[in-house]
């Protein structure tokens, strides 16, 4: 019996072999088969793996990597494959093809039976239905040092963040420290980390949930976590710009190294708004606030600001200008109200 599957193994061996090149030729051939015509008629064949913020992620059979090209410059647009499509309006259609004519701002996109016509500056997000879990994520790392002579002071700057697009489900990780160093002076530190999860539901609202830690020596703050759950909703969704806000609830537990406190838990409203514009050649700018006004504590009200304006460098490196602020009208006996730190890092995103 086992010298009869031989046989028959070695009979069907070239063509178990010739059967799986052709599957895999075309499979490769059909993730190569998007058309791509731009401003200056260069036209370019490969696979689209995803456009977002305005840059649209290409891959062709003769590069390296991934080409990276501003939205605004492509003229047409022409593929036969399944997408999840995001527009200005709000919806998010899973879609099999869509094609746009030269010289023309109109796109079709085909959902099921029928033709949907939008405008190509309508497009604000496009992801293959069937990409790897890899094409999925966004990650970067950035790291900033000053040394100076007098009193030995030196300070690190590191910061990292990733995240990760479903189809209808967001989550992004990020994490920034500054440690400050100095003769005959306690060190100084501000660390944070956040986790933030977002479901995409109609009309470009979403649902929230955030986790945030922070921990900074000025405000004798050991750690402060903070859950968040609410609803948002994109005011302005385009390929150039988003404009958010949302608002809900949050729990907060607070430990300071000088407090004799023995409740640290409260309870605060939230309310947010966020700014994010990417369409300022190879500027991008992101700027954030939210307050906590206190369910639990009577006139107590916190906020927090974030400023992040990134350049974008050559392979895959950016210089990084950011800028934190945090208040807390009620802080706790011998800590300050406020606390902000300014930092310039040099980074890698993926």
């Amino acid at each position: 019996m086992i010298f009869i599957k031989l046989i028959l193994f070695k009979k069907y061996r070239l063509f178990v072999l010739f059967t799986t090149f052709l599957l895999f030729f075309s499979s490769f051939s059909y993730a190569q088969n998007d058309t791509l015509v731009l401003k200056n008629e260069d036209r370019l064949i490969g696979e689209i793996k995803k456009m977002d913020r305005g840059v649209l992620h290409f891959k062709t059979k003769y590069s390296s990597g991934d080409l990276k090209l501003k939205w605004k410059q492509l003229e047409s647009i022409k593929s036969s494959r399944k997408f999840l499509i995001s527009l200005t309006n709000g919806r998010r259609l899973k879609i099999k093809g869509m094609y746009s004519e030269i010289k023309s701002d109109s796109i079709i996109l085909k959902k099921d039976s029928t033709e949907i016509q939008a405008n190509l500056s309508e497009l604000v997000f496009i992801k293959p239905l069937k990409s790897s879990f890899m094409s999925k994520l966004d990650a970067s790392v950035s790291v900033g040092y000053n040394y100076t002579k007098a009193s030995n002071l030196s300070q690190l700057t590191l910061g990292a963040s990733m995240g990760y697009s479903g189809d209808y489900f967001g989550a992004k990780a990020t994490f920034s420290s500054v440690r400050s160093d100095q003769d005959d002076v306690e060190e100084i530190q501000r660390t944070y980390a956040e986790l933030s999860l977002n479901y995409f539901l109609g009309r470009d609202y979403f649902l929230i949930y955030d986790a945030e830690f922070l921990s900074n020596s000025e405000q004798k703050l050991q750690l402060r976590v903070t859950n968040k759950l609410g609803i948002g909703k994109y005011l302005i969704h385009t390929n150039k710009m988003f404009l958010a806000a949302g608002g809900g609830i949050a729990w907060n537990n607070e430990q300071y190294s000088e407090s004799t406190n023995d409740n640290p838990n409260s309870g605060e409203a939230f309310a947010t708004v966020e700014a994010n514009l990417f369409d300022f050649s190879d500027f991008s700018l992101l700027s954030a606030i939210t307050a906590y006004p206190s369910l639990t504590e009577k006139g107590r009200l916190r906020a927090d600001y974030k400023l992040d304006l990134k350049y974008d460098l050559p392979f895959d490196l950016f210089i990084k200008l950011g800028f934190n602020y945090n208040f807390d009208n009620q802080p706790v006996e011998g800590g300050a109200k406020d606390d902000f730190i300014i930092r310039t890092t040099l980074g890698w995103e993926l």
